[in-house]
């Protein structure tokens, strides 16, 4: 079942705007457990205690606090929150074009797959096609629900997947691991170990096949638990306590926007439309 709809906006690449839906492209398996009580299988419910009083906190009463230094907080009103809130658009806008070998494995998170809207196919397949002739993928800033995130808009099969990127400061650098880092010589591998390793390695090669690694352990605690609720070991417990409008999508003049972006690209900042420009332009389909 395709999943639903989380963001509605457009891709944006020089003047070019790409009207497209963005849906979760992960589909989340984990099998989820409640704590229960065990003496009488309640379910267990979370209060917000405060610490010193050992008193149940009101929501209304909540503040949130960063701990600067080791027991001192700073609090943060909700207010100041909104202060320093990236500004709501609904734009993914690709900043830069790069090959994707260039990127480490560590800094992709999370897919999204992109889908275009009514009539902003050309717009699409036009993007998706120059991406994969090229070999690179567009580096893009986008904000989803409060939070900006940075992005990989690139081509799969039919389609383009927008990929969540860690920042730089998420990943920890290597050298501050143990590593083993001196030449195989240092750790005494000799050339006979290095030849059978390789014969093992070419042994057990083969093409990447994701259908055929299975969650075994998932599938035997599945199987187990259908097999409890059939012989009866089932309990009820009584539980405590709009989209986007659709963006029009106008036919434009593909040749002269892409004309516009090639000639303003020399500048090293590039001439970005003002907010009347592109109020008008994300309603106009590529």
């Amino acid at each position: 079942m395709a999943s639903r709809p989380i963001w509605k906006g457009s891709i944006s690449f020089g003047l070019v705007y790409v009207p497209v839906t963005l849906y979760n492209l992960e589909h989340n398996v984990d099998l989820h457990f409640k704590l229960l009580d065990s003496r009488n299988h309640s379910a267990i419910r979370y209060e917000r205690i405060n610490e010193t009083t050992g008193e149940e906190v009101p929501w209304d009463k909540l503040v949130k606090g960063y701990e600067y230094t080791k027991g001192n907080f700073v609090i943060i009103e909700e207010e100041e929150f909104k202060k320093v809130a990236v500004e709501a658009t609904q734009t993914i806008e690709i900043v830069d074009f790069i090959k994707k070998e260039e990127i480490s494995d560590l800094y992709f998170d999370k897919p999204y797959i992109l889908v275009p809207q009514k009539k902003a196919e050309k717009g699409y397949v036009l993007l998706r096609d120059v991406l994969q002739k090229s070999q690179r993928i567009g580096i893009a800033k986008v904000v989803i629900r409060t939070r900006e995130y940075l992005s990989a808009v690139q081509p799969l099969e039919s389609g383009l997947v927008l990929m969540l990127l860690r920042f730089a400061q998420e990943i920890l650098p290597l050298s501050d691991f143990a590593l083993p880092t001196q030449s195989a010589e240092t750790y005494k591998i000799s050339p006979k170990e290095v030849e059978l390793a390789t014969q093992l390695v070419d042994s057990q090669s083969s093409k990447w096949d994701p259908s055929k690694y299975k969650d075994e352990y998932r599938e035997q605690l599945l199987k187990w638990i259908e097999e409890k609720a059939e012989k009866g070991h089932v309990e009820s417990i009584e539980q405590g306590g709009n989209e986007d409008a659709e963006v029009a999508t106008n036919v434009v003049d593909l040749v002269e926007l892409l004309r516009k972006s090639v000639s303003n690209q020399p500048s090293t900042a590039r001439a970005k439309p003002d907010k009347k420009q592109k109020a008008s332009k994300a309603s106009k389909s590529a």
